[in-house]
């Protein structure tokens, strides 16, 4: 697996591992970005991995594209073949018809009962591969392939914070109200955006994550 180097304007190198979700991919990914932290390069400011890919952010001033690339190339012949651990994640999830106003539709389109849709999330094991879009906002695949469907063709305004939505095979918790087209189906009142702690994300790149039923008196209890 040779990954192709890009240069990303000025103050940033990004490697491409490959063109579509691959765990095994990711893996390699992670254990790179762990041995880049545990040995960083002079210059590097912050590391992105995302789903196929590995952003280096780095201070011009310091060094340079051609000299970063040769740096990290060497430190990927001694990365380990195993990621790190991630952390395991339990995420309370409601899902009363306020809260997932997409659940019936989703039902509808997949040929299943809403309490079938609802099971069938809960016995998944989800991954978190990036954070993208908007503060916070974790994409973690697992969906299970009975419950794929595309995103809607028009967004919907405002989904409240907490809004748990799944399209394709992916899974996300919004962090902040904002518009969206993937499929609403529960909330929690998780926060997965911390912005005054010291470590403001809830999640890390790797992390697993599986979600439990909570009862309505509980999820308005924990807001």
């Amino acid at each position: 697996m040779t990954p192709v180097a890009k240069p990303v304007g000025d103050t940033g190198l990004l490697f491409e591992f490959g063109t579509g979700i691959d765990p095994a991919v990711f893996d390699r990914i992670l254990a790179i970005d762990a041995a880049l932290a545990a040995d960083p390069p002079a210059g590097v400011q912050e590391t992105v991995p995302a789903y196929v890919s590995l952003l280096l952010v780095y201070d011009p001033l310091v060094t340079d594209a051609a000299t970063l690339e040769a740096e990290v190339r060497a430190r990927m012949s001694t990365a380990t073949a195993k990621p790190p651990p991630g952390r395991d994640h339990v995420i309370p999830m409601c899902c009363d018809a306020d809260l997932a106003p997409d659940l019936a539709d989703v039902a509808a389109q997949l040929g299943l009962a809403p309490d079938a849709v609802i099971a069938r999330h809960l016995a998944a094991e989800y991954r978190v591969y990036m954070y993208g879009f908007a503060p916070g906002y974790a994409y973690m695949d697992g969906v299970p392939p009975a419950l794929h469907l595309p995103r809607k063709t028009v967004p919907v305004r405002s989904r409240p914070v907490g809004s748990i939505m799944i399209a394709g095979g992916q899974c996300l918790i919004t962090t902040l109200p904002m518009p969206t087209g993937w499929w609403v189906i529960g909330a929690t009142a998780t926060a997965v955006l911390r912005p005054h702690d010291s470590s403001p994300f809830l999640f890390q790149p790797g992390d697993r994550v599986r979600f439990i039923a909570q009862s309505r008196a509980d999820f308005d209890a924990a807001r």
